[in-house]
């Protein structure tokens, strides 16, 4: 092997890109266009890593299998920092198979682990943490550990698993501190301040009114466990123990549960439903039929865990065995949960498209665009550039944790 192709290897390898670069920057053969790739890469320079790899993939030509593979998951990495989610996984499993078939299981391995965070990324964790289990961490280089751990502590927090995740993350810093790699120990240190940080709001109600106190994801858990009848704000749904009713496609019905909720076990008068749920005045008689009618349909849809009373001033809500009823918040309040979910995604930091935020949240790009620009109204997020190179993002939303929003099915919780 050339001997500064080497070198510029090792270097990349333990994090140093402009030692790298140094080697490799005035070189237009094909390794030389790779580590130039993942250099700039690792700079964040993510167009031009992209442009330099798909440059060094066609210059490996087709017999040189194993490189163009290596150039691939390179620029399936880049696709993944650079949230390009169309086709990520495919691509990362076909190189994947293609390296270990050749002997790269080095390579092969690092590909499995990106897919497993493509496939975290947008929410599909059954599928994630069964092909996490297929990857043993001892086996591996210290990078690949820390990346294996990270995985899984991501998991563990999507499937509010705190202590799992505290355990991922101590092996992951591990791993981080024995590879020298700054970027993995900085990874290491964000995530464990996601772990510590707010990942809701907890309200009830007390001799001072209600009182929304910030938990920490363990504290989440800890409330989910419990025997309390929780309307869960984050995810959208009513749920006691392991008894769940969604309401995410059905606003109304969860706003006049929340308002309940908090109220608890006092009632809500009749106006202040007809403000939470419909977003107007109590006027008339047309707006109390309206909202008889919504109340019936929540009193149908609660009665496996609760039912819906009514009082002279308006509604009370009354457990069936809770003894408590507990509202989780999310830690920002937003209009509607689409926009929750975008500006949980968008807390990363990084730039995303429309489509590729509709494909994590497994909703059209219409729908995406509409809480985009309610957001961008109220100055939470915002685009950069135009037409179809049009992306959007926001600064790190520092002081809380976006866990309970990110995309997930509730029902493998």
């Amino acid at each position: 092997m050339d001997v500064v192709i080497a070198a510029a290897g090792r270097a990349l390898a333990v994090g140093d890109p402009l030692a790298a670069l140094k080697l490799v920057a005035l070189r237009d053969d094909a390794p030389a266009l790779a580590l130039r790739g993942i250099a700039m890469a690792q700079l964040g320079d993510l167009v031009r890593a992209k442009a330099l790899l798909a440059r060094a993939a066609r210059a490996f030509g087709p017999r040189d299998v194993v490189a163009r593979a290596r150039c691939v998951v390179a620029q399936a990495e880049v696709a993944l920092a650079a949230r390009n989610l169309q086709g990520s996984a495919k691509v990362l499993h076909d190189a994947g198979r293609a390296l270990e078939a050749r002997g790269d299981r080095i390579n092969g391995v690092h590909a499995r682990v990106l897919e497993v965070r493509w496939l975290l990324l947008i929410g599909r964790l059954d599928e994630a943490e069964q092909k996490l289990r297929l990857i043993d961490p001892r086996r591996w280089p210290a990078a690949l550990a820390a990346a294996h751990q990270l995985s899984a502590a991501g998991i563990a927090m999507r499937r509010l698993r705190s202590k799992d995740a505290r355990t991922a993350l101590v092996r992951a810093g591990q791993a981080a501190r024995a590879a020298r790699i700054p970027a993995l120990l900085a990874e290491v240190a964000q995530a464990t301040q996601v772990l510590a940080a707010p990942a809701a709001r907890v309200i009830t109600r007390g001799s001072a009114g209600v009182t929304p106190r910030p938990v920490p994801l363990a504290e989440v858990e800890s409330v989910l466990a419990s025997k309390a009848l929780v309307v869960d704000a984050c995810r959208f749904v009513v749920r006691q123990e392991r008894k769940v009713i969604p309401l995410a496609r059905r606003p109304v019905l969860f706003a006049l549960a929340r308002a309940l909720g908090e109220a608890w076990p006092a009632d809500v008068p009749r106006d202040v439903l007809v403000q939470r749920a419909f977003h107007l005045k109590l006027r008339d008689e047309s707006h109390r039929a309206r909202l008889r009618v919504e109340m019936g349909r929540l009193r149908r849809t609660l009665r496996p865990l609760a039912g819906v009373t009514a009082t002279p001033a308006g509604f009370t809500l009354v457990p069936r065995r809770a003894r408590q009823v507990v509202v989780l918040a999310p830690p920002v309040e937003v209009e509607e949960r689409h926009q929750a979910t975008v500006l949980a995604l968008l807390a990363d930091g990084e730039s995303w498209s429309t489509s590729a935020l509709g494909l994590a949240l497994g909703i059209n790009q219409r729908t995406v665009q509409r809480a985009l620009d309610a957001l961008a109204t109220g100055g939470k997020v915002q685009p950069v550039g135009r037409g179809r190179a049009r992306r959007w993002m926001t600064p790190p939303l520092t002081g809380f944790a976006p866990t309970l929003l990110l995309p997930a099915p509730w029902a493998a919780n």
